[in-house]
Order: C-alpha cells, then sequence, then structure tokens
C-alpha cells in the first residue's frame, strides 16, 4: 500500500484539530475500513465518513455530529480495491473479493493463534 504525500500534514476529520501523531495511522485506519466492509459489505464512503465521525465542539455553541474526511476514506477504498481486497458491489458500496476475504481469515487467525498463547 502507497501512502499518499498528504497522510503527515492531513486531519482525518473537519472536528479534529491536529493531524494524527501515529505515524501508522494509515495503515490501522485501513485495516479498520476492510474489517469493517468484511463485517458488514455494501459501505461506501458516505457510510465510511459516519462511521469514524464524532462531536464537533464549537465553543460556547452545543456540540454536533460532523462526518470525517471523504478524502481519507476514497484514497484508502482506492488503495484496497487496487490491491484486489475489495470490489464494487452492484447494490450498492464496497464489498470483498474472495481473496480479500481469505487474506482477513489468514490475518485473524494468525492474531488469534498469537493472542491464545499469550494468555496461556
Amino acid at each position: 500500500m502507497e501512502l499518499p504525500h498528504w497522510t503527515d500534514i492531513v486531519k482525518t476529520a473537519r472536528f479534529k484539530e491536529l493531524a494524527p501523531y501515529d505515524p501508522d495511522w494509515y495503515y490501522i485506519r485501513a485495516a479498520s475500513m476492510a474489517r469493517k466492509i468484511y463485517l458488514r459489505h455494501g459501505i461506501g464512503v458516505g457510510g465510511f465518513q459516519k462511521i469514524y465521525g464524532g462531536r464537533r465542539r464549537n465553543g460556547s455553541c452545543p456540540p454536533h455530529f460532523c462526518k470525517s474526511s471523504g478524502a481519507v476514506a476514497r484514497h484508502i477504498l482506492q488503495q484496497l480495491k487496487s490491491m484486489d481486497i475489495i470490489d464494487i458491489d452492484p447494490k450498492g458500496g464496497r464489498m470483498l473479493t474472495s481473496q480479500g476475504r481469505r487474506d482477513l481469515d489468514q490475518v485473524a487467525g494468525r492474531v488469534s493463534s498469537c493472542s491464545m498463547n499469550f494468555l496461556f
């Protein structure tokens, strides 16, 4: 996965005050989006804007919900599509390909076995 040149300066949403501190935030967000498509296919850019949205503080005015950045979600979805992990769903949104489902199952199996060894 290629990082865009703007990842170190971009905010992830309008309601955020600063860019993320974690240098790997882009990879974490991509993995999170792939997992959300795995659990519930048919999510598009607008759905991810709602999922990663949050509360915008308006100073003395009451806070309101605000969506997250659409450019970040769109770019990650394009990257996942170029890696053949997701594809466009004919009913709307995105869905996992068979290769993407297999890759996510393998990663989940490795994480599960490592966590079981850690617990016992």
